[in-house]
């Protein structure tokens, strides 16, 4: 198996998978590996410790993300002691599994070289910008993480290895040809049958309803025959964007404004800096020495740089403003193009830096923003109107509590009054959830069901908002008999129709499977059609699925069963043969791969298993709820 894994390392697959999974890793709490913790500890893994701020951190992380998942929903789930001590073990239990198979890793020999971690964050979507890999967007959202690119390649390098190890385990499943020739002749199936269908229309026509089975039926059923709660509403309508429309902008309007926000139009100034990074101070005297000698640094960089990113480009690190660059660069108080540092200290070991170029701050002329701005400062007054007009009207419509009249009047439009409508078909034009929670909250019906209060201004979008009363309502009431009678007695016909199909179709089946089914299909007057094939992989609906539990039939026979269709229709089934189904060389080897990716998921359990079964695992106070 472990010439499987180390053959696995450079499997193109590999390369895609890191691409996707990295940064979620890092974001769920694997990171936490790379920063040591001190005090009591969580969990001891074969000497090698889990500590508590490890794990807290961990926890912390899936917290945070049920929380985004759950919503407000996870607010009851975490006041549950027991369901947070819950997710806490099972977090511990994933940190456990997680330094099991790092360690298993390193004793099967599996080994990241560095350009591999450089090729797999070359890869990462995330770091790029137009289709290349950006430099500093790369450092800002490792940053962000808490990380320092050293410590991100680490993270790789353990994500790498674990991904050699799954890839290494794929490899060792393997199927016999007998095996998979068995296998597919279970999963890939045709069967050949034919069908007898009972029309349930036909033998509706047949049946008849008493005024006592439909009044029985209907009393039965009266949830079926519901005539839900509906209203009539008057409402008026505002919206921002047609108070652009009545709004004029003058020069001095946008001169004052551009005037009082240049700052919205100035493009920050930026430096260009490069780099080349190297573990001991001597060395970078060294370097130093040879620059300000005359040197090339891009070539040094290439040459001799730690940093395997930079490197690559000749220590270029991008574009950086002020407020992106990091302390080291800020405190090396280059100010000059082509300038070089001294020696800095860092995190990461020692750095020469030099000012590559520089962008200066720019403010941008009126002229050349002017239709940017005219168009800001028309919006700023029209929503300003806008505010001001939801006020007034909002004003009108509470000081007259009768009627829509003298708000109408404040917002300068007649109210608009819909049709009936209830709560599974309110109008387009109000089916916003705002305005849905005050149609249906109550507020608006007075004493035994009259209209009420005007509502309050309902703000819909941040740019609209409606002023709502009541014109008419109904209850939910049941439908009297009389108007449904024609619906129920239909039921009552189908049921009695279904019933004695279901009866005639059980006693025809038994028939056939005595040997006497021909005389009983006679006198039904059916017979079953043409042979028809049915695929196992296309098992969508009752009858299909039925097929597929019939059991094989015997030589010269058949096999029998009853169905319905998609159109509640009776059909007894008769089942003539069953065969394997045919696969082109594309389809085999499909389902193949999905056969064996179903033995490395067996494969995996089974080595977790082991590994902890093998392992000396000790949890530490830092394991309880704090």
């Amino acid at each position: 198996m472990m010439d499987n894994l180390r053959a696995a390392a450079n499997h193109v697959v590999l390369k895609i998978i890191l691409a996707i999974v990295a940064i979620s890793f890092v974001l769920t709490g694997v990171g936490n590996y790379l920063i040591g913790g001190g005090g009591d500890y969580a969990a001891k893994i074969n000497g090698q410790v889990i500590s508590r701020a490890q794990l807290e951190q961990a926890v912390q992380n899936e917290r945070s993300r049920q929380q985004e998942s759950l919503g407000d929903n996870f607010s009851a789930l975490a006041a549950n002691e027991g369901y947070m001590l819950q997710m806490r073990r099972q977090v511990l239990s994933q940190l456990i599994d997680e330094t099991l198979l790092d360690q298993y890793a390193q004793t099967v020999g599996l080994a990241v070289s560095d350009e591999q971690i450089k090729d797999a964050i070359l890869a990462i979507p995330s770091f790029r910008t137009d289709n290349h890999f950006d430099n500093e967007k790369y450092r800002s959202i490792v940053n962000s993480m808490g990380l320092t690119t050293d410590q991100y390649a680490q993270l790789m390098r353990k994500q790498l290895l674990t991904q050699q190890l799954i890839q290494g385990l794929g490899g060792t499943g393997f199927l016999l040809p007998d095996e998979i020739d068995r296998l597919l002749s279970l999963a890939i199936q045709e069967r050949h049958a034919r069908l007898a269908t009972m029309n349930i229309d036909s033998l509706l026509a047949k049946q008849t309803a008493s005024d006592e089975e439909i009044q029985n039926s209907y009393n039965q059923n009266k949830s079926s025959y519901v005539l839900p709660e509906s209203f009539k509403v008057s409402y008026i309508a505002m919206d921002a964007a047609s108070m652009q429309d009545k709004t004029t902008v003058g020069e001095p309007e946008i001169q004052a404004y551009y005037d009082q926000h240049k700052d919205q139009f100035t493009v920050p100034g930026r430096k260009r800096y490069s780099i080349i990074q190297v573990k001991t101070e001597a060395d970078a005297k060294a370097i130093l020495a040879e620059l300000q000698a005359g040197a090339d640094f891009a070539t040094l960089a290439k040459q001799r740089s730690a940093d395997v990113i930079s490197a690559k480009t000749g220590g270029d690190i991008g574009w950086m403003a002020a407020d992106a660059t990091v302390d080291e660069l800020k405190q090396a108080n280059l100010h000059d193009k082509g300038q070089l540092s001294g020696v800095i200290t860092s995190s990461v070991g020692y750095l020469i830096a030099r000012l590559t170029d520089i962008q200066p701050e720019q403010v941008k002329p009126l002229a050349e923003v002017h239709a940017a701005v005219a168009a800001k400062v028309k919006q700023e007054k029209a929503v300003d109107a806008y505010y001001a007009m939801q006020q007034k009207v909002s004003d009108a419509a509470s000081n007259d509590n009768e009627s829509l009249a003298a708000a109408e009047a404040a917002a300068g439009a007649k109210a608009v009054q819909s049709d009936w409508f209830s709560r599974d078909n309110v109008p387009e034009a109000l089916n916003f959830d705002p305005v849905k929670q005050v149609l249906f909250g109550g507020s608006l019906i007075g004493a035994n069901g009259a209209p009420g209060n005007n509502s309050d201004v309902i703000t819909v979008d941040g740019d609209r908002a409606f002023i709502l009363r009541l014109a008419e309502h109904k209850p939910e009431s049941i439908k009297p008999l009389a108007t449904v009678r024609t619906q129920v007695e239909q039921q009552v016909k189908r049921q009695k129709a279904v019933q004695q199909a279901r009866m005639d179709a059980e006693k025809i089946l038994v028939a056939l499977k005595q040997g006497k089914g021909d005389e009983a299909m006679k006198t039904a007057g059916l017979t079953f059609g043409a042979v028809q094939t049915f695929d196992s992989t296309r098992q969508g609906d009752p009858l299909t699925q039925t097929i597929f539990t019939l059991p094989h039939p015997q030589p010269n026979a058949s096999s029998y069963g009853t169905s319905t269709d998609n159109k509640g229709n009776i059909v007894l089934v008769a089942l003539d043969s069953v065969a394997p189904r045919k696969l082109d060389d594309q389809q085999r080897a499909q389902v193949v791969s999905q056969l064996s990716q179903g033995m490395t998921g067996v494969t995996f359990d089974a080595l977790l298993n082991n590994l902890r079964a093998e392992a000396k695992i000790k949890m530490g106070t830092g394991a309880q709820m704090q």
